[in-house]
């Protein structure tokens, strides 16, 4: 494993979850000379059957003016839904994405979404014009189970009937122990991607503390700087703060790390 700090990195991790273009990064990474290796941190099903609540959100879905959809597995899965009881979409609805991925999903059912552009996050969102003034309005959010409440509870505050449709489920992935830690040192990996606080967490569950420490001189390349505080409370310190998820701006952190740096 790289830790000296004339070393350039070269064995970098991919822990998108599956279906979550971790192919399409792993091949911009090799692309650019770095060698790629994909383990994912979460791990996601579909629920085996939506509660009555929830059914009725996507059959009374033309009743919503804003849909918004926090991830590209929220639209794999939550159209999976919408499709099976609208063959037809209603007409009349902002939809939107969380990021160009999430668009792009959207795209494949014939819809145009509305992004935040480079802040893929709630807070993003939020500073949407539409989502400004929405009193009164109903907003769908489909998302995972569990998650930030952060969309939801300032939705509220502005006066909006919120409701949210979960359609997929996140877990750990079934490692044995110590498996995660004998991959990052067998792959030689420098670097590890992250695109979530939730792999981040299940990062230091796969991992234990001597591991950690271990594995101190790795670097992290987190998509926000709430992600990078959680990080860095987790006691890792060799941290930077992409501008966002996506494959471009991973690829541009990873281009200003070096070994040893940190921020």
């Amino acid at each position: 494993m790289a830790t000296r700090s004339d070393e350039a990195v070269r064995g970098v991790l991919v822990t998108r979850p599956r279906g979550e273009a971790a192919d399409t990064l792993c091949a911009a990474l090799e692309a650019a000379g770095y060698r790629a290796h994909s383990q994912p941190l979460l791990e996601l099903s579909g629920l085996p059957e939506l509660p009555a609540v929830q059914r009725h959100m996507v059959m009374e879905l033309d009743h919503y003016q804003h849909i918004i959809f926090i991830s590209a597995n929220a639209v794999r899965f939550g159209m999976a839904l919408v499709t099976d009881y609208w063959p037809q979409l209603p007409v009349g609805i902002n939809w939107y994405g969380v990021g160009a991925a999430t668009a792009r999903g959207l795209e494949d059912f014939g819809i145009h979404a509305v992004t935040p552009g480079a802040n893929m996050s709630s807070e993003g969102l939020l500073d949407l014009p539409y989502l400004r003034n929405v009193e009164g309005q109903r907003v769908l959010i489909v998302k995972g189970e569990g998650g930030r409440h952060t969309l939801r509870t300032e939705l509220l505050q502005r006066g909006a009937l919120v409701d949210e449709l979960a359609c997929y489920r996140r877990g750990l992935p079934d490692l044995p122990e110590g498996e995660l830690a004998a991959q990052i040192a067998h792959w030689e990996i420098d670097v590890i991607l992250l695109s979530s606080g939730e792999g981040l967490a299940n990062l230091q569950l796969l991992l234990s503390p001597a591991e950690t420490s271990k594995f101190k001189a790795v670097g992290l390349i987190v998509p926000s700087e709430r992600i990078a505080m959680m990080a860095r409370e987790a006691g890792f310190d060799q941290i930077i703060t992409a501008e966002n998820a996506s494959d471009v701006a991973m690829l541009r952190a990873l281009k200003e790390w070096r070994p040893g740096t940190g921020e």
